[in-house]
């Protein structure tokens, strides 16, 4: 390697304006995937409730585009839109251009704000390929657009208007992003959630991709949030507590209810910012209310027995929101997810001072359904004392107390140890035989453990499964006694069958890790072995393949090797073919019910098409016309557009020799039609037909997207060998440790908690005693099921 020795004052380079955005994305948005794409939207979002929280804005709206653009819009003041006194150009132009500009830099402007940094609209300006401001103020309208973050055309005034507000549009850069498709439910679990943290606000998303839309206002704010939270959930209380006050300049409120669940769920907030590392202001709410509790039992002598309450007893089934608004919040970290202001532990617990007492005076049966569940609480805790015995690590001069069943390791260091939780003995001696005694541990479970959502500590201890993992993996298990340092494995894998009843048993094994050692799960130190479906080789090479939508990955990959495409940027082609190939996919499905793929593919992708279209008859005639140009009607004997009176609306109509088919509103609000439509935008991708390829400098032509795909997959299983494999059941002790057990070949897939909320709610439906809310999640989602047994 040849060394460059001129180090001059030229080696120095400086990056301007928004460069260093681009430049290094992640330093501001965290990354270039998905969780990046949507923090975009969420730096844009929070300048709107920025305004809600000062009192100036009530309605946000949120519209994504079938072009993969998105528009955010609120009525609230409106961005300034004089000269910038300092800069001397307009301030709407230096706000989106310039890092560290924002009002949030003006104690003056913002009381409580949750971006804090400044660089969010100008960061999410840099990173669009582009983006356009309206403004509306001082009874005009404002436009100015941008390119990958600098100005196309001069700020300014193209009308007048009453109303006030902003209007941001942009399309995330293909260039940055591995992905530019924003998920509709991703932004609709964080704009429900803001609605609930700001009463009176109303926040709207709509996809025209899917014709879907939802509204989110929340009246009742952090009540109606703690209601939500507990809607699959049965009630030890009919109705919220609500707590709310003011201290000093710190605003507090808390909701909280309680379920006949075993588990507490404290969700915290600054400033609409979750955080889920808790803090001072959440250490506050747990001390005050403990203590106020217990004063008053102790005060009234509720108590017959002495029984020593802790916090833990108390919150027992416990649900709250605390939400805490201040000035100038002190985080700790970057991610802003722990408060460390020693003065909001101070404001929480004088709030809950002045009113929890009267209310706790005011209701005496609450009071008395809260202590008869924390009594039991106590007893389960004492019971769960038990589990202590369980942790202790053999040696030499200890009897063994692990479970007969273990098959151990020698290796004593945990992170270089790792357990197996197998399904069945069978399975399990199979495990045995192929491990590697050294490092590999193997606990086979017999039959299904206990579904621990419906569970108390007492009788979850006296489960033999749960006790064997219990002792196995020696944290013991209850809050005062689970220590996570005596972990003897860090590595800890669930290895049941790929059908409905391994499925089951690893949701049952998920349930208790994510209930009863939860810190397991957020150290990363669960996973859930991957037993592969597929076996590869080409040449020399051997690869494992474990799902479909892998093997469908793999041969785009070889497909797309020494491939080019001058429409698309490279490192789009992944994204782009995966998706033509589930678009592919459905015009098949199409053609297979006579609905051919002239047709559908010119209607997946013709501009500006929904149901709404279907009352004008312009739009129609156009359209009709369009297809008839397009050779779309070439299956069909007869094609007409065709009234219909009884809903003042227009059809067309298509009918082969065997088959009529309506298109009209109906039809194109089928899931079916909107997917390919949400789809036909990755093909749009391509550019206009013919499509042109050039594979190794030879440039090839192809006519439609089928003749694409089909080359690429071809390319893709050329010298291919491929093998399929059966179940992890049937696979003897040498197929178990080449596919599944060696470190050195095995898929694992990493247990992570994303949205602890999400995952709590989802627990609760799907494994608590409430009925209704799971047969309703499985209608809505009956059509995504894989594996069922019928």
């Amino acid at each position: 390697m040849e060394l460059n020795k001129d180090y001059s004052e030229a080696s120095i380079k400086v990056l301007e304006g928004l460069d260093p955005v681009r430049q290094r994305p992640g330093m501001y948005i965290g990354s270039t995937n998905t969780k990046g794409l949507h923090h975009l939207v969420f730096e844009v979002i929070d300048n709107s409730i920025d305004e809600a929280m000062a009192g100036f804005c009530s309605k946000i709206s949120v519209t994504l585009h079938i072009d993969g653009s998105i528009t955010i819009e609120d009525d609230g003041r409106g961005i300034p839109v004089g000269n910038h006194p300092v800069a001397g150009k307009p301030t709407v132009e230096v706000v989106m251009t310039t890092l560290h500009s924002g009002g949030k830099f003006n104690s003056g402007a913002y009381y409580a704000s949750g971006g804090l940094h400044g660089v969010g609209v100008s960061v999410v300006n840099a990173l669009s390929e582009f983006l356009e401001v309206t403004v509306r103020r001082n009874g005009g309208i404002y436009y100015q657009k941008y390119e990958r973050g600098k100005p196309v055309c001069e700020f300014d005034k193209i009308g007048k208007t009453s109303k006030s507000g902003t209007k941001i549009t942009f399309k995330a850069d293909p260039q940055i992003f591995e992905t530019t498709e924003f998920s509709y439910e991703t932004l609709a679990r964080r704009f429900r959630e803001l609605a609930f943290l700001n009463s009176g606000v109303e926040i709207s998303i709509s996809d025209e991709k899917d014709d879907k839309s939802k509204t989110f206002f929340a009246e009742g704010g952090i009540v109606s949030y703690v209601k939500f939270l507990n809607k699959s959930k049965g009630l030890l209380i009919d109705e919220p507590v609500y707590i709310q006050g003011k201290y000093e300049d710190i605003l507090v409120e808390i909701s909280l209810l309680y379920n006949d669940s075993y588990n507490e769920a404290i969700y915290s907030f600054v400033n609409n910012i979750h955080t889920d590392g808790g803090g001072t202001h959440e250490a506050g709410f747990k001390a005050a209310y403990t203590k106020i509790f217990n004063s008053f039992v102790n005060k009234h002598g509720l108590l017959k027995e002495k029984f020593n309450l802790t916090g833990d007893d108390i919150r027992e089934g416990i649900s709250a929101i605390l939400s805490v608004k201040m000035n100038e919040p002190v985080f700790e970290g970057q991610t802003k997810g722990k408060l460390g202001s020693s003065k909001a532990k101070t404001a929480v617990e004088n709030v809950m001072y002045n009113y929890l007492t009267d209310y706790l005076e005011e209701n005496p049966s609450i009071v008395k359904r809260i202590l008869d569940k924390a009594i039991q609480a106590f007893r389960a805790r004492e019971a769960a004392r038990k589990a202590k015995e369980l942790t202790r690590r053999k040696n030499a001069l200890e009897v063994s107390t692990l479970p007969g069943k273990l098959a151990d390791c020698q290796e004593k260091d945990p992170s270089k140890s790792e357990i197996f939780i197998v399904e069945g003995d069978s399975a399990g001696g199979s495990a045995k035989q192929c491990r590697h005694r050294k490092f590999q541990a193997i606990l086979p479970l017999k039959g299904k453990i206990l579904n621990v959502e419906k569970a108390r500590y007492d009788k979850i201890l006296s489960n033999n499964e749960i006790k064997s993992i219990i002792t196995a993996l020696g944290t013991g298990i209850s809050k005062n006694d689970f220590n996570i340092e005596k972990l003897r494995y860090h590595k800890i894998i669930i290895m049941t069958d790929a059908d409905v009843d391994g499925a089951h048993i690893t949701t049952l094994l998920l349930t208790y890790f994510f209930r009863y050692m939860r810190q397991i799960i957020e150290r990363g130190y669960l996973y859930i072995a991957k037993p592969p479906l597929y076996k590869i080789k080409k040449g020399k090479m051997e690869r494992y393949i474990h799902d479909e939508e892998e093997m469908e990955d793999f041969l785009l990959d070889s497909g797309l090797v020494d491939i080019e495409i001058d429409e698309l940027p490279e490192h789009r082609y992944k994204e782009v073919f995966k998706n033509i190939l589930a678009y592919d996919d459905l015009l098949n499905k199409f053609a297979r019910k006579g609905l051919y793929r002239p047709l559908m593919s010119e209607l997946a992708v013709y501009e500006g098409l929904n149901a709404s279209n279907f009352s004008q008859e312009g739009f129609i005639e156009d359209l009709f016309q369009y297809l008839k140009d397009k050779g779309a009607f070439e299956h069909y004997k007869n094609t007409e557009i065709e009234y219909n009176y009884e809903f003042d609306r227009y059809n067309i109509v298509v009918e082969s020799e065997t088959k009529r088919f309506v298109f009209n509103t109906e039809f194109m609000s089928t899931p079916e039609f909107k997917e390919l439509r949400r789809l036909g935008v990755f093909v749009s991708e391509l550019g206009s037909k013919p499509y042109k390829v050039k594979v190794n400098g030879d440039v090839k032509t192809f006519d439609n997207v089928k003749e694409l795909i089909t080359f690429i997959e071809e390319r893709g299983k050329k010298g291919l060998s491929i093998q399929r494999y059966k179940g992890l059941g049937e696979m003897n002790p040498e197929q178990l440790w080449e596919t599944t057990v060696d470190p050195e070949r095995r898929s694992l897939y990493q247990v992570k908690i994303e949205d602890a909320e999400a995952a709590d709610e989802l627990f609760s439906l799907l494994m608590g005693d409430i009925v209704a809310p799971r047969r309703e999640f499985i209608e809505e989602n009956a059509l995504k099921a894989k594996n069922i047994d019928i």
